[in-house]
């Protein structure tokens, strides 16, 4: 059931660290401490990155166990905060969404307020505390450049906290963090279950979504294993009805599932951020490579000085140093030139995280909309079809 070349890997919670929620602190016989996970636990993280929507039936057969006890194992963890399943779309509509990448700096003492402020904003994916140059890096999605000039200039902008952002539109997303797994299955395992490892080549999700599909994608957020029986009670319709949405939203790409582990547990604590450099015409044959490197969660391609974007999860902090020297000697003509190393995760996929990178609630991924920043951009607007006075 597990890989012969690698072990399990668990970290002690922090001294600091909270304590157990509600309902936390019983451990079940044969289970791990909550500050720790088992080699079951991480063979359930992996097959649920592998197959996030397979039976519990099937899944505990992979695993030889039965599916009750791969079940329970599941709530454990999630009560725990130590892993989650989270499910978004950002492609919705007649052409594909924008992926942005937005570096804001903040006053002196400002950052945490900017966080919180900005933590439920629907389309940003991803925001992180880190070190270097920027205080912090943030992932977002929008319908156009229209939107992201909106939420740049008249959402990020006018907050208290905010001194200076900049932005790079990602002109492809090679990978991203769906497809990233702990690979603890062996083969075997990893043949009795589905593989849902998503498409290589850029979503193109629903072209037309409607009120129905908006909602389904509203539910599927919050549970996407959820039976269409249960879905459909709460949607009111049929279960058939849900069925056909589904299968359409899978045919369509327009779907993406998650399985994440709290980073400090995970066996690779440390993200890292690099900003490179390479030839444009070698980029393509580059990110291809990136990509199988076993270390990459993130590559994408940027409009800006820095051209190609690469976040990585490494197993200590003395190996920063180690795997840019990989790059160098694989990809000489890349030039790593700058880099930056997370402190606090604070959002993951449309989960909000605390400074372990453990869950604590989920935000539904959607397009932002802010009729204050609208009606700030119609007075600008008017500005400017009015012209200078006098």
């Amino acid at each position: 059931m597990r890989s012969s070349t690698q072990k399990s890997t668990t970290a002690p919670a922090p001294a600091d660290s909270p304590g157990p929620g509600p309902g936390r602190g019983a451990t079940a016989p044969g289970d791990a401490p909550l500050d720790e996970l088992d080699e079951l636990d991480y063979l359930l993280i992996t097959a649920l990155q592998t197959s996030p929507r397979a039976e519990w039936a099937q899944i505990g057969k992979a695993l030889g166990v039965d599916g009750s006890t791969a079940a329970r194992r599941w709530n454990r963890l999630t009560e725990a905060g130590h892993a989650w399943l989270s499910c978004y779309t950002v492609a919705s509509g007649v052409t594909l969404p924008i992926i942005a990448f937005i570096d804001v700096d903040c006053a002196a003492g400002a950052l945490h307020e900017v966080a919180a402020e900005i933590a439920d904003d629907p389309h940003l994916i991803t925001i992180e505390h880190v070190t270097g140059s920027r205080d912090l890096v943030l992932t977002a999605a929008f319908p156009d450049q229209a939107m992201l000039a909106r939420y740049v200039g008249f959402r990020l902008g006018a907050l208290p906290g905010v001194a200076a952002t900049r932005s790079q539109i990602a002109t492809a997303v090679h990978t991203e963090g769906s497809r990233w797994r702990l690979d603890r299955l062996d083969p075997d395992s990893q043949d009795a279950l589905t593989r849902d490892r998503g498409p290589s080549h850029p979503r193109r999700g629903l072209t037309a979504p409607d009120d129905l599909d908006n909602r389904l994608y509203l539910l599927l957020s919050e549970d996407f294993r959820r039976p269409a029986a249960r879905l459909a009670e709460r949607l009111g319709v049929s279960p058939s009805t849900v069925r056909r949405r589904l299968d359409r939203m899978h045919r369509e790409d327009a779907l993406i599932y998650r399985c994440e582990v709290a980073r400090y547990l995970s066996g690779w604590p440390i993200s890292v951020t690099l900003w490179g450099i390479a030839p444009a015409a070698d980029t393509a044959r580059i990110a291809s490579q990136l990509i199988g490197m076993r270390e990459t969660r993130l590559c994408a391609s940027l409009s800006g000085p820095y051209n190609l974007m690469l976040a990585v999860w490494l197993r200590s902090a003395e190996e920063i140093g180690a795997f840019e020297a990989r790059l160098a000697t694989r990809f000489p003509e890349l030039v790593v030139a700058d880099r930056a190393v997370t402190l606090w995760p604070l959002k993951l996929a449309g989960h909000v995280l605390d400074p372990y990178g453990r869950h604590l609630r989920g935000v539904p991924v959607t397009f932002w909309e802010d009729p204050g920043a609208r009606r700030a951009e119609d007075a600008l607007l008017a500005r400017l079809r009015g012209g200078r006075k006098g």
